[in-house]
């Protein structure tokens, strides 16, 4: 299944509803830089990539993710969406994204260090504070940024850590950072029930992925007095109708275990917990979770996309016919890359603000931008999706960008 397949079948929709020109589009289908090759290390060999989806709006902005199952395809996906995300979010980013193909669980710390080095090694040309900066992603973390930013910097002879963000403070890292996704996708949850559950009591939510962003999430949600029924890791899940006890499970999850191994609920597959009764369901662990083979499955009636691409195209089309509600990706989850915004920023100039102004500021964004896709999907009488609404703010920008820089 090709994940960039689906965003060009997106886009022919956004070109439609926009009413946007062949010659337009054409800059939107193709990343403007592809970087692979394969890290060496003893002898063993390491696909790698760092692509840049765009430039127009500004540098490079995206994580890097390790991960046994690292693609040309998915990189290049995730490159495009926070391209789209960017643009979104109102911050001055285009969009960009790495990747390792490896299983960063059957290596030790030392080899990890060697890796994320030898990374920095290869591809360190084609980045900085101005050119394209990483960011942490799946099974990285700031001890690899730190890593990233110390070999980055031996290699271009100069203190630089606005080349990378999601670093520990005494790095130049913000103590916001660390829950900055989750928090957004909170943000937008409470702004969706506002809208469409004003009146509902006793919401139900299952989360799928208990790793840092789906975990911080239950967490603020179970906080507010939603019902939390089940949960899922790499593992399986666990269900409990009545409600979990959030505060031990996470306790629990904290100490390493599986959540499967927690004895406060029935133990649950992952694909069975997706297709539970509840109200919302938050994804948040990897892409195509929700497909055209479990969509007409799905319950929820309100889904929240945490994780990047977890419902894929075909499934899409089937839960906008079935009347489900999608929080798309590149509003929900980007409460990350604001914050990394923000980290930069502060690198660049110096500058060093208040965690709560800028926690402040980062609610401010939120429901902005929750309210211009909100407003415009509204304006479309219900023949649009909220999806469609993103990506159409999102592709205006970045094409008025392209013309105002006379590319198109």
């Amino acid at each position: 299944m090709s994940i960039f397949n689906d965003n060009l079948e997106r886009l022919k929709e956004i070109q439609v509803l926009g009413d946007i020109g062949d010659s337009e589009m054409k800059i939107l289908l193709e990343p403007a830089q592809v970087n692979y090759l394969e890290i060496d290390i003893k002898g063993k060999k390491y696909p790698a990539w760092r692509i840049i989806y765009s430039r127009a709006i500004g540098p490079g902005k995206g994580g890097i993710r390790y991960h046994q199952d690292v693609s040309e395809d998915e990189v290049k996906s995730l490159a495009f969406w926070m391209a789209l995300k960017n643009s979104l979010a109102d911050i001055p980013y285009g969009g960009a994204k790495g990747g390792i193909k490896f299983n960063p669980k059957e290596v030790n710390q030392t080899e990890l260090e060697e890796i994320s080095r030898a990374y920095i090694d290869n591809f360190y040309p084609y980045l900085g504070q101005d050119k394209d900066i990483p960011a942490p992603d799946v099974y990285t973390n700031g001890q690899v940024m730190s890593w990233m930013l110390d070999e980055f910097e031996k290699k271009v002879g100069h203190h630089e850590p606005g080349m990378i963000t999601g670093k520990p403070v005494e790095l130049g890292g913000i103590a916001l950072r660390g829950d900055a996704t989750a928090q957004g996708g909170y943000l937008v949850t409470k702004e969706l029930v506002n809208k469409f559950l004003p009146d509902k009591k006793d919401i139900k939510v299952i989360v799928q992925g208990f790793g840092n962003a789906g975990l911080f999430m239950t967490e603020k949600l179970d906080n507010d007095g939603y019902k939390i029924i089940a949960v899922s890791d790499s593992q399986g899940g666990i269900y409990n109708s009545n409600g979990l006890n959030i505060k031990d499970l996470i306790d629990f999850k904290k100490s390493g275990e599986s959540v499967i191994k927690y004895k406060g609920g029935k133990v649950i597959t992952n694909s069975q917990m997706l297709e539970l009764d509840t109200d919302i369901l938050v994804l948040a662990a990897l892409e195509n979770q929700i497909t055209e083979d479990n969509a007409k499955n799905i319950k929820a009636n309100y889904i929240v996309e945490l994780a990047n691409g977890p419902v894929t195209y075909e499934a899409d089309k089937i839960l906008a016919a079935n009347n489900k509600i999608i929080v798309p990706d590149i509003l929900a989850n980007s409460g990350g890359v604001i914050v990394s915004y923000f980290e930069w920023a502060q690198n660049k100039t110096g500058q060093i603000l208040e965690e709560e102004y800028l926690r402040n500021l980062l609610e401010k964004k939120m429901i902005g931008n929750w309210g211009k896709v909100y407003d415009q999907y509204v304006s479309y009488n219900g023949k649009i999706t909220l999806r469609q609404s993103t990506y159409l703010i999102a592709v205006k920008r970045i094409l008025a960008a392209e013309k105002y820089r006379g590319r198109i």
